[in-house]
C-alpha cells in the first residue's frame, strides 16, 4: 500500500509541477512526465530538503515543498532536453 501512495503523490506533485511550469498546453498533463517527475523529485528535492532542514527522513511539510521543487526542476529539465533534441 506505500508503495502505491507514493506513486499516486509523485503523481499529484508531477502534475502540479506541471501545472506550475505551464508550456503552450498549459491543461494538458502527461501523466507518464508526471509520474517520473513526481517520484524522482520526491527522491531529489523532498529528501534534500528534509535533511537540509533538520526533520531527517520523516514526512513533513519541508518534505512536500521540497518534493514539488525538485519535480519542478524535474519537469524543467525535460522539457528544455525535447525542446533541444530534434525530431526524429
Amino acid at each position: 500500500m506505500l508503495i502505491i501512495g507514493l506513486i499516486v503523490f509523485g503523481m499529484v506533485i508531477g502534475a502540479l509541477a506541471q501545472l506550475i511550469i505551464g508550456g503552450k498546453n498549459m491543461w494538458t498533463i502527461d501523466w507518464g512526465l508526471a509520474i517520473v517527475a513526481g517520484v524522482v523529485g520526491s527522491f531529489i528535492g523532498g529528501l534534500l530538503i528534509s535533511l537540509l532542514a533538520g526533520d531527517g527522513l520523516n514526512f513533513r511539510a519541508s518534505g512536500i515543498i521540497g518534493s514539488l521543487v525538485g519535480a519542478v526542476i524535474v519537469t524543467g529539465a525535460w522539457i528544455w532536453y525535447k525542446k533541444r533534441t530534434p525530431a526524429a
